[in-house]
């Protein structure tokens, strides 16, 4: 069971280091470079990232590397907060229906 626990730890270590790497991409173009070298420490940064992300998702597990993902996704970044602010639309809907303001 303890070796288990290291290799998630270092699967999820994995994922949140290749963070940096896509982030360089972004900061690539900005810099004075040649074109060709910009575009080769893209493409590197871009294979490292994938190779640690998905080293560190084999290494978590299926359950866990899901749980991750949509971590990551910004799709689903604000998803909690509304879904939150439905429940209390409709909690403050059914108070307001209950004890009427006078």
């Amino acid at each position: 069971m303890k070796k288990k626990n290291w290799v998630i730890r270092v699967g999820i270590f994995l994922i949140i280091f290749c963070i940096p790497f896509f982030l360089l991409i972004a900061i690539i173009p900005f810099l004075e470079m040649e074109a060709t070298t910009k575009i080769t420490i893209s493409t590197i940064s871009l294979i490292i990232g994938e190779v640690l992300f998905w080293l560190g998702g084999i290494m978590v597990g299926k359950e866990l590397f899901s749980k991750y993902k949509t971590y990551l996704n910004p799709k689903n970044w604000l998803k909690k907060q509304i879904k939150t602010r439905n429940q209390n639309d409709i909690l403050m809907t059914a108070v307001k229906t209950l004890f009427p303001p006078f």
